[in-house]
């Protein structure tokens, strides 16, 4: 049975986060820690590395222990001595330090304290208000805990993008191997690019002899069989998530496929639309009284309403339908549009890997620029850079600008943490030597609206203020975005000449869709940057190129889309 590197990744967390709460030896935490943000930034399928015989310990911070470990996941699904420690200290542990707020000493002292095991224990214990009477806790965290517990309750069901890709696209590759099969689509939330989904639905037309439906009933992570019929099949993965396969005439398939993908909202105006013109359109095709006249393709069902193709994740009634009608539908930005990424990492700080690396992973996307955006010095935790290593950091960066010898050019950059007071981490003299300042808020998110906000614009008074790192502070069904309005963020950006991030990774996708869309129709251009901590991570691009493609972003919204000298105009104040 194929193991995906989400659950690798999660295997080597849990031991990371057990051996951190039990106070294990803090290199041994690390190298767990880098091992899984190495495998869940992957690409391929470390499954199949393993199988082809590959060397894992090319890949950064792999040694050859940990490659001996995760060999063992691939062929068994188990970690060893993640068994043995799950001896003592409850497994679900874990999943209490995925809590904002929550770090290894405060788990084990509500372990040790009030028996707390996992998030059922601790909403019981909030209920009761016993957790403010533990010792570094009392009543405003109890109530903020009790708040992020409720909000991470409410999105739990829903699997983020990039973890549903990697259970479809090896399900959906399965069933395109079945003989007879014709045309194969993942419709749903998953079409329209959501960040995140609830259930998968395939839609698939076949040769009248094909097997699929049995095959598909027979796939290797099929937990359940719910139902099993001719033309329609459910089942429940291992992983949690249901999968609804229907088998569909041709005839059919594209109004099907618009039905399936939906939005609801957009397909009753579709409807609508057809009504007013004496035709019925539903999963079954276009109809005018009771003879199907059209519904083979998506197409078919725009041309009835006298509408142009409308793209996927535009489907939202969101004003898609009024743009088709006036012929004002964006030109939604592609992944060959990007010409470089503005926010990355290196080994100097929380990265994965060198200067060098980082820089030639780039270059081989076909990349002009990358900027190397390590953090600050207040963020302590990913050994941020001072004044002094920073600059060493920029002379490093302009001999290997010379080495490269025009193949992509590293632009000089910092992910600047803005402080509490809105003034930011390191001083003028040293950021007037970069070529551009991510800024971020990286602590205090409990600050009341009005002193958020104030802070953010404080800091973007800085003429060194270049773009906001993705600006809520979201993490997708583990943290909600802090108290800000975005409007007056926004409105200030564009007065000052700032720009804001679309951040790429798949657990941020911060701007939001609806927040990008606000912020191009207020002016305001974004980066969409990946936020990079190894080469692989650039992967991270297209989900960030699916956000804003949901925000309604054309090229020109998008900062780098630009040649490096059209950047470096924009760039400055």
């Amino acid at each position: 049975m194929t193991i995906h590197n989400r659950e690798i990744a999660d295997l080597l967390h849990r031991m990371a986060d057990l051996l951190d709460i039990d106070g294990a030896d803090a290199f041994r935490i690390r190298a767990y820690r880098q091992a899984a943000q190495t495998v869940g930034g992957l690409s391929e399928s470390l499954a199949d590395r393993v199988q082809a015989g590959a060397d894992l310990t090319e890949l950064p911070h792999v040694g050859e222990r940990m490659a001996e470990k995760i060999k063992r996941i691939v062929e068994t699904g188990r970690l060893d001595q993640l068994d043995r420690l799950e001896e003592d200290l409850p497994a679900e542990l874990s999943e209490l330090m995925q809590i904002s707020g929550l770090g290894p000493k405060r788990v084990k002292a509500l372990h040790q304290d009030l028996g707390v095991d996992n998030a059922a224990d601790l909403k019981r214990a909030l209920e009761a208000h016993r957790v403010q009477d533990v010792s570094g806790f009392g009543k405003k965290t109890e109530q903020t805990l009790s708040e992020r517990l409720a909000d991470r309750e409410q999105h739990e069901k829903r699997t983020p993008l990039m973890e549903a890709e990697e259970i479809a696209a090896p399900l959906a590759r399965y069933l395109e191997d079945i003989d007879g099969v014709r045309a194969l689509t993942i419709a749903g939330s998953y079409r329209r690019r959501k960040e995140t989904v609830g259930d998968l639905d395939i839609l698939v037309t076949a040769e009248d002899d094909s097997p699929v439906m049995d095959a598909f009933v027979d796939y290797e992570e099929v937990g359940e069989v719910v139902s099993h019929g001719d033309t329609r099949a459910t089942v429940m993965l291992r992983s949690g998530m249901q999968v609804d396969l229907r088998l569909l005439p041709q005839a059919a398939y594209g109004a099907a496929l618009h039905y399936f993908t939906g939005s609801k909202a957009h397909n009753i105006a579709v409807r609508r639309m057809g009504v007013e013109r004496g035709l019925k359109i539903n999963e079954y095709g276009v109809f005018r009284d009771d003879e199907r006249i059209s519904g083979g393709s998506e197409q078919d069902v725009y041309d009835a309403v006298g509408l142009p193709f409308i793209e996927p994740e535009l489907r939202e009634d969101r004003g898609e339908i009024d743009a088709a009608e006036a012929g004002r539908l964006p030109r939604l930005i592609a992944l060959s549009d990007i010409n470089g990424d503005l926010h990355s990492h290196t080994d100097a700080t929380d990265g994965n890997e060198s200067l060098e690396a980082m820089a030639e992973a780039a270059a081989a996307r076909g990349y002009a620029y990358l900027a190397i955006t390590d953090h600050s010095r207040h963020v302590t935790v990913a050994n941020g850079l001072d004044p002094e290593r920073l600059a060493e950091q920029l002379d490093e960066v302009d001999r290997l600008n010379d080495r490269l010898d025009g193949r992509i050019r590293l632009l000089k950059g910092i992910e600047l943490d803005i402080l509490e007071d809105g003034s930011l981490d390191l001083p003028d003299e040293i950021l007037s030597r970069l070529d551009l300042r991510v800024c971020s808020v990286h602590y205090k998110f409990d600050l009341s609206r009005e002193k958020q906000t104030e802070r953010i614009l404080k800091a973007m008074d800085n003429r060194h203020f270049n773009i906001l790192a993705h600006p809520s502070g979201r993490l997708i069904n583990e943290r909600p975005p802090y108290d800000l309005d975005l409007e007056r963020v926004i409105e200030g950006a564009v007065e000052r000449g700032c720009h804001l991030e679309l951040n790429a990774q798949p657990w941020r996708l911060d701007l939001n869709d609806a927040d990008s869309r606000m912020a191009k129709q207020m002016g305001a251009k974004i980066a969409i940057s990946t936020d990079a901590h190894s080469g692989a991570n650039f992967d991270y691009m297209r989900f960030g190129i699916f956000q804003a493609r949901r925000g309604w972003l054309e090229p020109d919204d998008v900062l780098n889309t630009r040649s490096l000298d059209e950047l470096q105009a924009l760039l400055k104040r």
